[in-house]
């Protein structure tokens, strides 16, 4: 009986045995310092999103789009939207409008490619409704955006908007700017100024904006959108004189081309330091004819044009003109192309706008210890 005993507990003894002799192993290989553990460490945190092949920075796209009439299908009794009514003369029904909506989401998707862009910039948004809808009802929905919009005085009700990711861009304000018109009649769209923080600490001033259209004549209506470059370039000069290392951001559909009057007076400051720069202004470093097509002939009508201290975080070669072939009509006889609008004249397409977007990257440097300690003891 003792010997049976015994018999049992031999298995039992050895096994406890290996069990202290490898627990003991595995502490000293624990305490062993291993040369490659920093080095890994190190490779993983620059393989994170954004970081590739960039050290400490983190991606920070921005694009801009004249999204072309985006009106909800209700009538607005103080704006003449009435031919966006689903029995007005554009036929806007409510099959219609979510198409749009879904199109123009399609677009900021396709851009983002691996990511929604930081901060979105658009144009011809007729209201708060159709951007609720637009990032409740449609793919945005995953993608957590935020949006501010002007509240001008546009005859037909058409504003500009900004839609802004929150773990990137921290908003801290905005203001719609009514432009002060020569003309004392004239009525359109405000200027949106959008203030907010960066990741690294820093600060970025974006301005969105849709000058007046040539409706009418190109020289007739030059002198309104000269009005509405030197308002805007007043907001930029009001920036510096507080930060002459400001970082701000204007972009927008100016309905006038790099080289011409309105477009010189937004970048040239008093002081050389404060000029800005047009990153669309020279046609041969841009990868497409132009971002919009009127009686046969490409233009740059929307541009992005960035104070010097933002243009140092500038992505070499990012700035483009969004071009894909679903936002291209078919090639006709003679091999050319036009964006795939929504409406030609009253003729329904179902396409996606007049204008092409434009986008560019910025690589932004992670703020370091001393600068978030500085950051943290501001906020407190």
């Amino acid at each position: 009986m003792t010997s049976l005993k015994n018999k049992r507990l031999i298995p039992k003894i050895s096994c406890f045995l290996c069990c202290i002799l490898l627990w003991t192993g595995c502490s000293d290989v624990r305490s062993q310092p291993n040369g490659n553990d920093s080095q890994s460490a190190k490779a993983f945190e620059n393989n994170l999103p954004g970081n590739q092949n960039q050290g400490r920075h983190q991606e920070f796209r921005v694009m801009f789009y004249n999204v072309e009439n985006l009106f909800d299908t209700y009538d607005d009794p103080h704006k003449s939207d009435n031919e966006f009514l689903p029995n007005g003369t554009m036929r806007w029904t409510a099959g219609r409008y979510y198409r749009h909506l879904r199109k123009t989401a399609q677009v900021i998707n396709a851009i983002g490619e691996w990511g929604t862009p930081a901060i979105c910039g658009l144009c011809e948004v007729e209201n708060d409704t159709v951007l609720v809808h637009l990032l409740n009802r449609t793919p945005l929905k995953e993608q957590h955006y935020s949006y501010c919009i002007t509240t001008g005085n546009d005859i037909r009700g058409i504003n500009n908007a900004l839609l802004y990711q929150r773990d990137k861009f921290k908003y801290l304000g905005h203001s719609s700017e009514r432009i002060p018109f020569a003309n004392k009649r004239k009525r359109s769209r405000d200027i949106l100024h959008v203030w907010g923080e960066l990741i690294n600490g820093e600060y970025l001033d974006i301005f969105v904006c849709h000058f007046p259209s040539r409706l009418g004549g190109e020289k007739e209506t030059e002198q309104d959108r000269l009005d509405a470059a030197g308002c805007l370039r007043k907001l930029c000069d009001s920036i510096y004189k507080t930060n002459s290392k400001a970082n701000i951001i204007v972009m927008g559909d100016f309905n006038d081309n790099p080289y011409d009057k309105s477009i010189q007076t937004i970048l040239k400051g008093s002081k050389a330091k404060d000029h800005l720069i047009n990153l669309f202004g020279d046609p041969k470093k841009l990868n497409f004819h132009g971002s919009h097509k009127f009686q046969g002939e490409w233009s740059q009508l929307d541009q992005m044009i960035v104070s010097r201290n933002w243009n140092n975080y500038l992505k070499k070669d990012s700035p483009q003109i969004f071009a894909p072939g679903f936002l291209l009509s078919k090639k006709n006889n003679r091999g050319e192309q036009t964006p795939l609008r929504k409406y030609n004249g009253k003729a329904y397409k179902g396409g996606y706008s007049d204008h092409l977007p434009i986008v560019a990257d910025f690589l932004l440097p992670f703020a370091g210890t001393e600068s978030r300690r500085r950051l943290n003891h501001k906020n407190e």
